[in-house]
């Protein structure tokens, strides 16, 4: 079958393993009304998190992987799920809007998260830019990976029955 898309591999990620702390960080976390500064170990401090970092705000890998999300109700699971990517905080606004997200999303435009996880993703023919590659950190209230999934090859997608077996061992 011939995809309207080359299937690229990417390079060897380098991420968190399960057992170990995730990385602390701060950014801006959009909801659809506003955004404020935010870290993880604030999320965490609250109960588990489900990280889900993914292309560019408006990148079909983006739609799927938020509309699955939303549509299987996640925050429903009694976690908090937020994203993670390379868009500002105004973009955000209007994907949350347009998605109709009832989930946060942190805002990275220079990509440090990703790149502290271990998953950048740098974009062949544009020198300097990159974005996360799409991956899930299932995450407990000591921001111990409780599951971890990291594309190898773009497009590629969670196993969602996996994650949400992860949530439910929580």
């Amino acid at each position: 079958m011939d995809l309207p898309f080359d299937v690229v591999d990417l390079r060897e990620p380098d991420p968190p393993s399960e057992g170990e702390q995730a990385p602390d960080f701060e950014r801006p976390l959009v909801n659809d009304e506003y955004w404020e500064d935010a870290s993880l170990s604030d999320l965490t401090a609250e109960g588990p998190v489900v990280l889900v970092f993914y292309p560019m705000d408006g990148a079909f890998p983006a739609t799927y992987i938020w509309n699955e999300i939303r549509d299987r109700g996640w925050g429903e699971m009694g976690v908090t799920v937020v994203g993670v990517t390379i868009s500002t905080p105004y973009a955000h606004k209007d994907f949350i809007e347009e998605r109709g997200m009832e989930y946060r999303l942190f805002s990275d435009p220079a990509n440090d998260v990703a790149e502290r996880y271990g998953i950048e993703n740098d974009l062949d023919g544009m020198a300097g830019v990159s974005e996360p590659r799409p991956a899930v950190f299932v995450l407990d209230g000591e921001r111990v990976v409780q599951y971890a999934w990291v594309a190898e090859e773009w497009p590629e997608f969670p196993d969602y029955d996996e994650v949400e077996d992860a949530i439910e061992a929580l």
